[in-house]
């Protein structure tokens, strides 16, 4: 049975947003600066998945339609340069931890997600699902709509750069220099 069997939209789009919105949110973070914006990003593709639920013949592939639908946008909202006064950073999110620690974890952060949108749009594409979602090479080559090779190929090409550009491992550990 198809999405389009189901009779209550409204029902259908509340129990995927339950069980995807918090990771589609931190899908969509990897591609753009602002909370606030990858929350509009995830909103709007929940507002297409409703529109389109008819389309879906599969309710597997709900997530991984919803997962392309963000990519996509947060490509978009990237190319048209997209950002307004409400996305921006709030002054007083310091971390308890102490100013200099938390300072050096967003440098360190910062690197590495700038390192990961310096990718070739597949590849990055590829590290967001894979590593971020915690998604299978599967699932990864589902949403993406390629074989499972093609996302092996493109996870292998990007970590490597990974390591060259920021001389982190895979482990998320810092190798010295």
């Amino acid at each position: 049975m198809g999405l389009s069997d189901w009779s209550d939209c409204d029902a259908v789009i509340a129990d995927l947003y339950g069980e995807h919105a918090r990771s589609l949110v931190h899908l969509a973070r990897i591609f753009v600066d602002h909370r606030d914006a990858a929350e509009d990003i995830v909103q709007e593709a929940f507002i297409r998945m409703a529109r389109s639920l008819h389309r879906i013949e599969d309710p597997s592939r709900a997530g991984a339609y919803l997962r392309s639908i963000v990519l996509n946008l947060a490509r978009d909202h990237n190319r048209r340069g997209l950002l307004s006064l409400r996305h921006q950073l709030p002054t007083d999110d310091l971390d308890p931890r102490g100013v200099d620690e938390t300072v050096a974890d967003r440098h360190e952060h910062r690197r590495l997600i700038e390192a990961v949108r310096a990718l070739p749009r597949r590849q990055r594409d590829c590290v967001a699902l894979r590593y971020l979602l915690d998604l299978s090479v599967e699932e990864v080559a589902d949403t993406l709509g390629v074989s499972q090779n093609t996302v092996k190929t493109h996870l292998k090409r990007a970590l490597a750069q990974l390591r060259t550009t920021t001389g982190f491992t895979h482990d998320g550990e810092r190798r010295d220099r």
